[in-house]
């Protein structure tokens, strides 16, 4: 299990960075900020990103692009990580190099359209959509690591969404929540729009089944994606393919003892670490 925390905290294959240079550049998000804690824990990122992706997949014109084109059905370990390192590199990246990180993406969504079964067009540049899915991303994040690693106080929660809004703006998600009472507005006003799909099923048992942890980690695994679902909001987890999917008794407990546990293990030169060293040198310098 260490080796793959040890991943998901590290660019994956073609996408290395360094993320201690250039020496002094500030990230988008702030480094004596909360997001900087949230964003450094494997496990609630891990947690957090399954949550997110089960709200995406409720929304129909967001669940078409990200089945159609997202890679889950694929190789979803790599997915995760690609998202995982797109998150990395807009809390912790230098700014220059998050920005043209956050291009390329916009780029490459711009191809990314179509028409949902239902015959609703869509594209992965639509404001409404990119707000949805920065929501979720910021709320699956916040809320995993409010459950499983400490609690977060009103005004933090707050705080890593509105962190997170430059980053946001420069993906085109103008309109993504820059608090948590601004999310559960959005979650209100998206309520109605949010459908079961057998999409859910099967993204549910891909991420359960994939070979993310080694096969004697398998039920760790497992208990992880229990514990996504354990904290996606109404009305989603009580959709037919979520419902009665959550933690069951006395796992909450176990949950949380692995993502308390992660920051203690010997996880390498992440991110968050390298990161801070950028920012020392120029201290030090000055």
């Amino acid at each position: 299990m260490l080796k793959t925390l040890q991943d998901l905290m590290q660019p994956p294959p073609g996408m290395a960075f360094d993320f201690s240079q250039p020496p002094g550049e500030p990230a988008l998000a702030p480094h004596d900020g909360v997001a900087w804690r949230v964003f450094a824990n494997p496990v609630s990122l891990f947690v957090g990103g399954v949550a997110a992706v089960l709200l995406e997949l409720a929304e129909p014109s967001v669940r078409s692009g990200v089945w159609d084109y997202g890679g889950f059905q694929r190789d979803p370990g790599m997915r995760l990580r690609r998202t995982g390192f797109a998150a990395m590199m807009t809390v912790y990246g230098p700014r220059s190099a998050s920005e043209k990180l956050i291009a390329q993406v916009v780029r490459m969504h711009d191809h990314v359209k179509g028409t949902t079964p239902d015959g609703l067009p869509y594209h992965a540049n639509d404001p409404r959509l990119l707000d949805w899915v920065q929501a979720t991303a910021g709320f699956g994040f916040i809320e995993a690591y409010h459950r499983y690693v400490r609690p977060l106080t009103p005004a933090e929660k707050d705080a890593v969404f509105a962190e997170g809004e430059p980053a946001a703006r420069l993906y085109g998600a103008t309109g993504a929540p820059r608090s948590w009472a601004a999310w559960e507005a959005l979650l209100a006003r998206t309520a109605p729009a949010l459908e079961a799909s057998s999409i859910l099923a099967d993204f549910l048992r891909i991420i359960t089944d994939a070979p993310i942890l080694p096969a004697p980690m398998r039920p760790l695994q497992r208990l992880l994606v229990r514990a996504a679902v354990e904290i996606t909001p109404e009305p989603v987890r009580s959709l037919p393919q979520l419902r009665g999917r959550g933690l069951r008794p006395g796992e909450a407990t176990l949950a949380r003892a692995l993502a308390q546990a992660a920051p203690l293990l010997p996880l390498g030169d992440t991110p968050p670490l390298q990161a801070a060293r950028r920012l020392a040198a120029s201290r030090t310098k000055n």
